[in-house]
This record gives structure tokens, sequence and C-alpha cells, in this order.
């Protein structure tokens, strides 16, 4: 049986977790076009390193995210980093609204995935930026795990 997803499988803003401290995850929907879940579904390339969020009134939009152009679209193709609407219940709307407003926090897109039913899905936290020392630690924790790892492969 042919796998329904072939496309986009998952991606992953890495730096995002080396450059903020995550609070809280949240999953939400996108409203994307046709041509944008065309792209996505037959493998066009999606980017989420200069993607953020921001509201508009009291909706949520992600700005600047990069999804490729259908190759098989017409002129009613979609522009590729255009702004889209996150969907959200609106308590976590008002939860995030409230904490965004704090100093230092702000929301980042973190994952974008296929959901249970086949729906886009994109995970964003609740941040907070990190400090220089901060990241420090974050490198030598890494490279501590890696390094047991490899004492680990080397004893079997």
């Amino acid at each position: 049986m042919a796998e329904k997803n072939k496309g986009l499988r998952e991606v992953v803003n890495r730096k995002a977790a080396y450059e903020f401290t995550f609070i809280s995850n949240y999953e939400a929907g996108i409203m994307l076009m046709g041509t944008e879940i065309k792209s996505i579904r037959t493998g066009g390339s999606v980017n989420l390193n200069d993607a953020y969020c921001r509201f508009k009134g009291n909706e949520l939009y992600i700005m600047s995210m990069f999804i490729s152009t259908y190759k098989h679209g017409t002129h009613y193709n979609h522009e590729e980093r255009r702004e889209r609407k996150l969907l959200l219940k609106k308590q976590e709307l008002k939860k995030l609204q409230k904490r965004v407003k704090e100093k230092g926090s702000t929301i980042i897109p973190y994952r974008m995935y296929f959901g249970e039913r086949g729906l886009v899905k994109l995970e964003i936290a609740l941040g907070q930026g990190k400090k220089t020392h901060d990241k420090r630690q974050s490198i030598k924790e890494k490279d501590n795990k890696r390094a047991m790892a490899r004492l680990n492969k080397i004893r079997l």
C-alpha cells in the first residue's frame, strides 16, 4: 500500500531550539492555498528558519515561511513567503497574546508535519531568548551527550 503523505515528513527549525528556551508548545493548523498543499505533498521545499509569528488584531499569523511554488501550477500559484493565518482556539490565542506582551517572550514556529487526519500542522512554541552563557551550556550538553554515545558504541 502506497504511503499517503510521501512529500513532507517533518520540517524542524533546529536553530530555534538553540536560540530560545521553550516555555510551552501548541499545535496549530495553517490556512494554506491549494497550490501550497500540493507543493508540500509532492515534496516541495519548506523552510521555517526565517519564519516568525505575529498577532494582527486577535488573529495569529506566520510570516516569512517559505513554501516552494507548485511545479504544475498556473498563474494561480502562491507567493512563496506570504503571511498565513494560524488556526488556534480562542482561549489559546488570548493566553498567547497575554504572554507575548511580557518582556522577552515570543512565539516561534518550531516544527511542521502532517497530523493524524492528513492535515498540515505547525507546532509553535512560546519562548524566551537565551543569553550567551545559556547557549554555551547547550553546546556543552550536546557535546557531552555525543561523547557518551561514542563511548557506549565503542564498548559494544
